[in-house]
Parts: C-alpha cells; sequence; structure tokens
C-alpha cells in the first residue's frame, strides 16, 4: 500500500472526531470542518475548525496556500492601518 493516509483527532469533552484523510480528499475534509462548526448540536467551534483547517493545509500543501501564505508572510501592521 504506497497510499499515505493523515489521521488528525479532536477530542473535547465526550465527543472525539477523527478525521483520515489523503491528498485526494482533503478539500472534502476541509468542509466537513466546516459543516461540524455549523452544526449546535456538536461540540465543534468555528476555532477548532479554524485551528484543524491549518494542521491539513500544512500536512497536504497545494500551490494556492503557499502561494497565500508567502503573500501573507510579506504583510506587516501597516497593511492593516
Amino acid at each position: 500500500m504506497d497510499k499515505e493516509i493523515n489521521v488528525l483527532a479532536l477530542v473535547k469533552g465526550e465527543e472525539k472526531f477523527i478525521f483520515l484523510f489523503d491528498d485526494a480528499n482533503r478539500d472534502q475534509t476541509l468542509r466537513q470542518l466546516a459543516r461540524y462548526a455549523a452544526d449546535p448540536e456538536l461540540d465543534f467551534s468555528w476555532y477548532d475548525a479554524a485551528m484543524l483547517s491549518r494542521k491539513i493545509r500544512d500536512a497536504v500543501p497545494v500551490e494556492d496556500d503557499l502561494l497565500i501564505d508567502s503573500e501573507m508572510d510579506s504583510l506587516s501592521a501597516e497593511d492593516f492601518r
């Protein structure tokens, strides 16, 4: 088996969120994080979604992510005034 599977887990109280993803379903996993954050019946916040999204983007970067990261790195506090 040559396919690499990434595992990402979050435990909040009694709830456990475990995501298995590879390069091919990275974007679907990111969308699932948003769906969980929007679900008021889950103890899964937008902050949780943002933190896990960052971990997914770090694990499986794509060209667009790298471009955005390089643009953000060049910003300073002056750019937001």
